[in-house]
């Protein structure tokens, strides 16, 4: 078995799911638990079993399991954003998943996920301008990032800057991948809505 590039399977992973291609995202966690079963690599094991909990909606199953993969790798962001979101999920314990989001930004500070995601849930919770702050600083890692520039749209919206969502979905369309043909009518119809108004 070739070695396996856990980084970039990841962030295939990241997107199946961000996008809800949930048939990609099985068969990536699969891949990656298979690869890492074979390489002994207890951090990634964990991490993949952890995955295909959160693609069938066992969250604190995962959070068992993301615990192990933090415990393994302490340095790991990506285990640290999941378990945010799958106590967010399971519980609605916004400080609990804020303080997991902070950790996982103290270990690994750049990875643009983590800013994303603290961003989405700021914002969930009305703390808006926190958001912003956490979308630019995903933008400054990540330009190109889709997701986030619709999540900027949405924090605009929630206060009322019509200017600043319009650009910000454009700027998702600009950069959207276009085999995601569902999600780009979606913002395309958002943003004819306030291009009407």
């Amino acid at each position: 078995m070739e070695t396996i590039d856990f980084v970039k399977l990841r962030q295939q992973l990241d997107e199946a799911v961000t996008y809800a291609d949930f048939v990609a995202a099985r068969c990536l966690a699969d891949e990656g638990l298979m690869n890492a079963q074979y390489q002994e690599n207890l951090n990634e094991i964990m991490y993949f079993r952890a995955q295909r909990e959160i693609i069938d909606e066992n969250y604190k199953e995962a959070i068992k399991y993301l615990g192990l993969a933090i415990k393994y790798n302490p340095s790991d962001g990506a285990s640290y954003n999941d378990r945010a979101l799958c106590v967010f999920e399971s519980t609605g314990n916004e400080d609990q998943a804020l303080a997991d989001f902070d950790k996982g930004i103290a270990v690994e500070p750049d990875y643009a996920t983590i800013h994303h995601n603290k961003g989405w849930l700021l914002n969930k919770l009305g703390r808006q301008e926190e958001a912003i702050l956490c979308f630019n600083k995903t933008l400054e890692l990540e330009p190109g990032r889709a997701v986030t520039y619709e999540n900027l749209a949405d924090v605009y919206l929630n206060l009322g800057v019509k200017q600043e969502a319009i650009k910000a979905f454009q700027n998702a369309l600009k950069y959207l991948n276009r085999n995601y043909t569902e999600i780009k009518e979606q913002i395309e119809d958002k943003l004819n809505v306030l291009l009407s108004e």
